[in-house]
Order: C-alpha cells, then sequence, then structure tokens
C-alpha cells in the first residue's frame, strides 16, 4: 500500500513540476505592456516608434504625453513607468540622482525656433526688435516644468549679451502659454496655432522646431523663423530606463536610439544625438564626472530662474 502511495505522490509531484515549469515558460514567453512617460512635443514621433515597435516584438506600449517636468515630478511621487523621455537632460538626471533609473542618454536634438502669425512679418534679422517691441505679444511655455520655457529664458539670457536691459524687457513681457487644451487641439502643432491664432494670446511664441512644423502643417500661414546665430539654443533631450521596469523597457529603449528609431524621429524634424567620444580611463571618467556636475549646476541655475510674467495669462 505504501509502495503505492510513494508512487502516486511522485507522480502528482511530477505533473506539478511539470505544469510549473509550463507555467513559467508562458509567462516568460507572453510579452507584456511597456509604460512610456515622454515630453509632449515628442507625441507624434514617439508614437509612431512606439506602433513600429509594437508591430516588430509583439510587446504593446502605453503611451503618456506631458511636459517633462509633471512627469518627473509624478514619477519622483511613486508613479510606476518604464521608460522616460524628456525633452532636456536635467529632468532625467534628477531620476537618474534619486536612484529611480538608469544612466540617462541623448536620444534626440530640438532647435528652438520662433512662430508668429503673419501679420508680424517677422524675419531672422529683425526678430530680437519684433521680441522687444512693447505692441507684440511675445509667447513662452511655463519654465522650471516645461524645459521649453527654460529654453525660452536662456534666449533671453542671450538677448541681454547683445543689448544690455532686454533680458529684463522681455522677462517682463513674455506671456506664459500653458493650460488645458481643447481635444481637437491637443498636440504639439494644435497648441501653437491654439494660442497663436485661436484665442490669439501671442503673436510670437518660442517653440521646437518639431513642433512648429506640425502646427504649419495645421496652418500653413503661420511663420517659421530661424533664430539668428547669437539667440540660437538646441534642446537636447534625454531618455532613461526607470529602476524595476519591464524586461521590455529596455528593449524600447534600445529601439528609440536604433537606426529605425532615428529615422523616424528624423522624419519628424528631430536631429541625431551628437556623437560623444566614449570616456576612457581615469582621465575619462574625470572627463564624465565634469559633465554632470556641470548638467547638475545648469539645472539647478534654470530652477533658480524666476520668471516673472505678464498676468494675461496662467495656467
Amino acid at each position: 500500500m505504501k509502495k503505492y502511495l510513494l508512487v502516486a505522490s511522485l507522480s502528482v509531484s511530477v505533473l506539478n513540476i511539470t505544469f510549473t515549469k509550463q507555467t513559467l515558460a508562458a509567462t516568460l514567453a507572453a510579452p507584456s505592456e511597456v509604460t512610456l512617460y515622454a515630453a509632449g512635443s515628442l507625441r507624434g514621433a514617439l508614437s509612431e516608434v512606439a506602433s513600429a515597435f509594437t508591430q516588430e516584438f509583439g510587446i504593446s506600449v502605453r503611451t503618456e504625453f506631458a511636459s517633462s517636468g509633471s512627469l518627473k515630478d509624478r514619477l519622483l511621487a511613486g508613479e510606476k513607468a518604464d521608460v522616460y523621455a524628456s525633452a532636456d537632460l536635467g529632468n532625467a538626471l534628477v531620476l537618474n540622482q534619486n536612484n529611480l533609473s538608469g544612466e540617462v542618454e541623448t536620444f534626440a536634438g530640438n532647435p528652438i525656433y520662433a512662430i508668429a502669425t503673419p501679420e508680424v512679418s517677422l524675419t531672422t534679422e529683425n526678430l530680437l526688435d519684433k521680441f522687444l517691441d512693447p505692441n507684440i505679444k511675445l509667447g513662452i511655455s511655463q519654465p522650471v516644468s516645461d524645459p521649453l520655457g527654460d529654453y525660452g529664458v536662456e534666449v533671453f539670457r542671450k538677448a541681454e549679451a547683445i543689448a544690455p536691459g532686454s533680458f529684463a524687457q522681455l522677462n517682463a513681457k513674455a506671456v506664459i502659454l500653458s493650460g488645458t487644451l481643447p481635444p481637437n487641439r491637443n498636440s504639439p502643432g494644435g497648441s501653437i496655432v491654439y494660442y497663436l491664432q485661436d484665442i490669439n494670446k501671442a503673436d510670437i511664441y518660442l517653440v521646437y522646431y518639431t513642433s512648429a512644423l506640425s502646427a504649419q502643417q495645421i496652418s500653413p500661414s503661420l511663420q517659421i523663423v530661424e533664430l539668428p546665430d547669437s539667440l540660437k539654443v538646441q534642446a537636447d533631450y534625454g531618455l532613461t530606463v526607470l529602476k524595476g521596469a519591464n524586461p521590455g523597457g529596455s528593449q524600447l529603449a534600445d529601439y528609440i536610439l536604433s537606426s529605425t528609431g532615428q529615422q523616424i524621429l528624423a522624419k519628424y524634424g528631430f536631429s541625431s544625438p551628437k556623437s560623444v567620444p566614449e570616456p576612457q580611463g581615469v582621465s575619462g571618467i574625470l572627463l564624465a564626472v565634469s559633465v554632470a556636475f556641470a548638467l547638475q549646476r545648469k539645472l539647478i541655475a534654470t530652477k533658480r530662474q524666476k520668471v516673472q510674467v505678464s498676468d494675461e495669462y496662467h495656467s
């Protein structure tokens, strides 16, 4: 009798082990969802990248697009995501410095341009004069919470070097353009058309080049104007994988950095990240550390900048 019970027990154990292995194999084989938090200016490009990634690997991607600063704050507060794509390096570095993510990589570049209503007759040559004209409304995004606003302040700072007193004048007249958008304008290009033409809150808006292209597709009459060399500002976008991320998170990040991902980003007007030599030996490590500290100092300086703007519009 004991012999039969032992055989039965062993049979059940074998079945349990087999079932457990099959269940584990099925769990590992089943593609799971990846969550991507990304800057609003990336909505079109990374939506297409996510779609191509899903089609190629069978892993679905849930996307959340908003200002880089607000997404970073949500992650610091405990929200979970797998990949974070910011319109700057500073917000991504904050997550890394708080031990919430891995290394930060530059994955795209996006210059700041001016976009204006046709009545302004804006050109690269008359741009600063138009900015300073008291009769022309100049819009920027919310500084600190949105990197685009910080880049706008950087343009003001560069103007000060050309014409002393410009920073104070631009700082005082700037109109913050942020807030809830109508559903039909909830896109980088749509928001520009909304502020410049739908509700006429600004005549000129400092925006990302890619967003300006999207806006002009919606409203061809809008003028896209390159900033003069003395005022040029380049946005470097940072990518990082969150700690404890789904394995598909690293796969998605690699896909964004791959030639396929970069080709899709280029289609929307983004440039490829600058090529930076990998640090070698002690001197390379010191270089990497000095760069990290420089980026941190720049972030702190940006956060300390208090932009006093017109009360004409608030978020």
